[in-house]
C-alpha cells in the first residue's frame, strides 16, 4: 500500500481522501487541512514523517517563479523542514511541465487559442502555464501586482513580469504568506472585491490560475468565460455555474468528486517512482500520469456533457 498526504495551510472544508488500486497496489492520496495554522501543519508533517509514502505541501507555495530565478517563500521552509524522512513537493515539477502542456490541450480539444485573450491572475505560482499560452500566440494579461499587491497596474508581457519579479519578489517572499495569499477560512469567500478588475475579466477569452483568487476576484458574471485553474470540489463547480462560467478546465482529473492540487499528484507521483523529487524529470512524470491515466479534466458548465 501507499499513502501520499497533503498536509495544507489551507480550508479543512476542503478536505478530501480517495482510495483506489494500481498495479494491484491500494493507493490511498488525502488532504488535510489547517485553516491556516502553520504550527498545526508541521505537528501533523511531524507525526507523519517517515509513516507516509509521500508528502504534498499544499494551500502554499516554496518559492514563486519568473524567467529562470525561483525565489524562496520564507513561511514555506519551516514547513517544508519538517518533514526528515518523507519526502516533500510543493507540486512546483508538475506546474512547470504538466502545467505547460496545459493550453497545447485547451488548443487541440476546445478551441483554437491563437489571438485568444488569456487573464492569468498571478502567473508567478503558474509561469509554466502562462509559457504555454504565450508559445500557444495567446495574448497575456498577467494579473500579479493586482491580485498580490492591491495596486492596477497589468502586466502585459513575460519579459516585463521578470524585471518586476526581480525587484518584488525578494521583500514579498519575506512578508507572512497570509498578507499574499488567501489561507484557511479565506479560501472559503467568494466576492467580487469592489469590481475593479472586472474590465480585465470582460476583455478576455480565459481566466487562468490559482482558483482561491478565482474565488475571490470573478466577476458576478462570467459571460461564458473558459476558467482553467486547479483544486476545484463539487461545491466551486456549483459557484461557477452560478456565476455563468462556460467551461471549466483543470489540469489534474476528477478524483472522487474533486480535483487536488497539483502537490497532490506531484506526491503521488514520487510515491510512485520511490525517488528522490530533486532527481525526477519531466518525462518521468508524464509517464507516471500516462500510466495513472491521468489527464486533464473538462467540465461543461453550461450543458450536461462532462469529459
Amino acid at each position: 500500500m501507499k499513502h501520499v498526504v497533503s498536509v495544507s495551510i489551507g480550508s479543512s472544508k476542503r478536505d478530501h481522501r480517495v482510495e483506489f488500486v494500481f498495479k494491484d497496489e491500494k493507493i490511498i492520496v488525502e488532504r488535510i487541512g489547517t485553516d491556516g495554522d502553520m504550527q498545526k501543519a508541521i505537528e501533523i508533517i511531524s507525526s507523519l514523517d517517515g509513516k507516509v509514502d509521500a508528502f504534498g505541501m499544499g494551500g502554499i507555495d516554496l518559492y514563486l517563479r519568473a524567467g529562470n530565478k525561483k525565489y524562496i517563500i520564507k513561511d514555506a521552509v519551516q514547513i517544508k523542514n519538517a518533514a526528515k524522512i518523507t519526502p516533500m513537493v510543493d507540486g512546483s515539477g508538475l506546474k512547470s511541465s504538466l502545467e505547460r502542456r496545459l493550453p497545447s490541450f485547451i488548443n487541440d480539444n476546445i478551441m483554437p487559442l491563437k489571438g485568444k485573450k488569456v487573464f492569468i491572475l498571478t502567473a508567478v505560482d503558474r509561469y509554466g502555464m502562462a509559457e504555454g499560452f504565450h508559445e500557444m500566440g495567446c495574448s497575456l494579461i498577467l494579473g500579479d501586482i493586482m491580485i498580490a499587491l492591491g495596486f492596477n497596474i497589468p502586466i502585459y508581457t513575460l519579459e516585463r513580469l521578470e524585471r518586476i519579479a526581480r525587484i518584488v519578489a525578494p521583500l514579498a517572499c519575506k512578508l507572512p504568506f497570509n498578507m499574499l495569499y488567501p489561507t484557511g477560512k479565506t479560501q472559503n469567500k467568494g466576492e467580487n472585491l469592489a469590481g475593479k478588475y472586472d474590465k480585465y475579466f470582460d476583455s478576455s477569452d480565459i481566466i487562468a490560475g490559482d482558483f482561491h483568487y478565482i474565488r475571490r476576484f470573478l466577476p458576478e458574471d462570467a459571460k461564458g468565460k473558459i476558467i482553467v485553474t486547479n483544486t476545484v470540489t463539487k461545491e466551486d463547480v456549483v459557484w461557477l455555474k452560478e456565476r455563468n462560467a462556460g467551461i471549466l478546465v483543470t489540469s489534474t482529473p476528477n478524483l472522487s468528486g474533486r480535483s487536488f492540487g497539483t502537490n497532490v499528484i506531484e506526491a503521488l507521483a514520487v510515491a510512485i517512482l520511490k525517488k528522490d523529487p530533486d532527481e525526477i524529470k519531466a518525462d518521468d512524470y508524464f509517464a507516471v500520469l500516462d500510466d495513472l491515466d491521468f489527464k486533464p479534466h473538462i467540465v461543461y458548465l453550461k450543458e450536461t456533457k462532462v469529459s
